[in-house]
């Protein structure tokens, strides 16, 4: 239908209703209320519909008929077929190791905090052989009793963005489906695992074998609270395989995950920035988002001092939003708000921690919202809440939080497209060779008169990087400028004098270094044209460029 990655590409985008089907050109999806599906069980043989929920609706018009890639046939990572392999190992009877991410230091890297005294330590066990050791006569489960925030706790490496992003995914039960196939167990075993990521455009699944790290008879990283489930160190495993190495999961920021999780839409806040009187803005996205069903999470500043500040609160520490609320005290509403360690331990200390003398002022019926238990989830007040973290991020399948319409319906295409010196790579607006950067061609058909600049366009911008380790990797400086095209221009690629004769509606003025850059615009109705380029001329690097537009629908 698409001819994707081409360096312009010219697409009308509408959708119109017959009864109760939804209608794209000549294909067709039956549409449901309150359909909640795992992505993949719902478009074997069509386009792919993510409805929450809220009603919200998306239509990505990138996957297509089960392509390679999309939620139902993700791409094999490392060209491993998991159905063939663990076939394979349980007819020749073998247990399988997975050569591509072997039980040895090279999967380990080069822990920051490890010596080569304890890295030698280090023994790799599969989940029967370390309960064995420990003395347990438990056997292994993959999942019990469900997958829960509180299943787990973190290792000794600085992963908490990962382990705070898994504590949002439980929440979420489809797309945990979609992460972690469910059909897995310990029995029919051949030491054989998998898990879905999506990377940079496409859905690829990972496959490691079950030899876990471990030092003295205990996991060296995530490790189950029951001692014996083994879901949540083995998707540690599938992600540190797609880094490049457990070190490689060192450091990093919840949202990088998030979208890893979902393919969504990311968006992060800085709590200084919004910090507006009352902080209602706040608030009123922390809601829209929990409607949506998004992923949220957040983190605190990174001062100098002790690791754990007399708050209790971690410094520099990754944790995810768990739930927001509001509580009558003396008269009053009282807005408080969830939050998890993912350590699995140490609380917020202050009004409202679990503690606290004020849930003796409230209801019984408001008291039970409060467990005290150290298990690391604890409610702070929003004001408090806005003065010790630093960031929130949120991250959903549609865009409908950013703006609270969360009826409204967005269809989503992915161009993969390229950078290549001396061909594609003109560099920024300034430069001469401007007009041979990549041109994707856009029809803007709604926008909402009665909403003052209602944002009807989001894009995200995400560079795909050339190397196989995570902490090697250098972005480079990225802007996406929009121009509107004069109505009759050919539909071929735009020269160097149309940019020169027209300025554009929307150029962020610096170009900037991020994974993932988001934009959010309200266009009028029209054609536009989006162009992806780099600082600087001639630097080589592959993007994905996800454009979401508003439909009428």
């Amino acid at each position: 239908m698409f001819r994707v990655g081409t360096p312009v590409l010219c697409i009308t985008l509408s959708i119109y209703k017959r009864g109760c089907v939804l209608h794209m050109s000549h294909l067709a999806i039956s549409r449901r209320d309150q359909l909640v599906v795992t992505v993949h069980r719902i478009c074997r043989k069509t386009l792919i519909i993510i409805m929450a929920k809220s009603e919200t609706c998306l239509v990505n018009l990138h996957y297509q008929d089960g392509s390679e890639g999309s939620p139902s046939n993700p791409a094999k990572f490392k060209n491993q077929d998991f159905a063939q392999i663990k076939a394979d190992c349980l007819r020749k009877g073998e247990l399988f190791v997975d050569n591509e991410f072997p039980p040895n230091g090279l999967s380990l890297g080069d822990l920051p905090d490890m010596s080569s005294s304890q890295e030698s330590e280090v023994k790799w066990l599969r989940p029967a052989d370390l309960l064995r050791k420990q003395g347990k006569k438990d056997q292994p489960a993959f999942s019990k009793d469900g997958m829960s925030r509180f299943d787990f706790g973190q290792g000794d490496v600085g992963n908490c963005w990962f382990l705070s992003a898994i504590s949002a995914l439980t929440f979420q039960e489809n797309l945990m489906a979609q992460v972690v196939p469910m059909d897995q167990s310990f029995e029919n075993y051949a030491g054989i695992f998998h898990f879905r990521f999506w990377r940079f455009g496409k859905w690829v699944d990972v496959v490691i074998d079950d030899n876990l790290p471990t030092i003295k008879k205990q996991l060296l990283f995530v490790s189950s609270k029951c001692g014996n489930e083994f879901w949540a160190p083995l998707l540690e495993k599938a992600y540190a395989k797609v880094c490049g190495s457990y070190a490689d999961m060192h450091a990093g920021f919840p949202s990088e995950a998030c979208k890893d999780f979902t393919g969504g839409v990311n968006q992060t806040y800085n709590l200084k920035e919004m910090n507006s009187a009352g902080h209602g803005d706040l608030w009123l996205t922390l809601n829209r988002a929990t409607r949506c069903q998004s992923l949220i999470c957040c983190w605190t500043y990174h001062e100098e001092g002790a690791l754990v500040s007399d708050t209790g609160l971690v410094n520099g520490h990754a944790y995810s939003i768990t739930g927001v609320t509001k509580v009558e005290l003396n008269g009053s509403k009282v807005r408080l708000v969830r939050v998890m360690n993912p350590w699995g331990q140490q609380e917020w200390n202050g009004k409202w921690s679990d503690k606290s003398d004020l849930w003796d002022k409230v209801s019984p019926e408001v008291r039970k919202k409060c467990f005290n238990h150290d298990d690391g989830e604890f409610w702070m007040q929003m004001e408090d809440f806005c003065s010790y973290f630093a960031y929130v991020s949120i991250c959903c399948e549609t865009p409908n939080f950013l703006d609270g319409d969360l009826k409204c319906q967005w269809n989503c295409m992915i161009y993969d497209g390229s950078w290549v010196a001396g061909k594609s790579a003109g560099g920024n607006v300034k430069h001469s060779t401007f007009a041979t950067n990549p041109q994707y061609r856009i029809q803007v058909t709604v926008i909402d008169k009665k909403e003052p600049g209602d944002k009807n366009i989001m894009l995200s911008l995400m560079q795909k990087p050339h190397q196989g380790n995570r902490n090697e990797i250098r972005l480079h400086r990225t802007r996406l400028t929009i121009y509107k095209i004069p109505p009759g221009t050919p539909k071929r690629r735009l020269q160097q004098d149309f940019f020169q004769r027209n300025s554009p509606v929307k150029a962020e003025k610096t170009y900037r270094s991020e994974r993932d850059h988001i934009e959010l615009h309200s266009l009028e109705p029209g054609e536009y044209v989006i162009i992806p380029s780099t600082k600087e001329p001639n630097i080589t690097a592959d993007f994905a460029l996800a454009v979401y537009t508003k439909t009428d629908e």
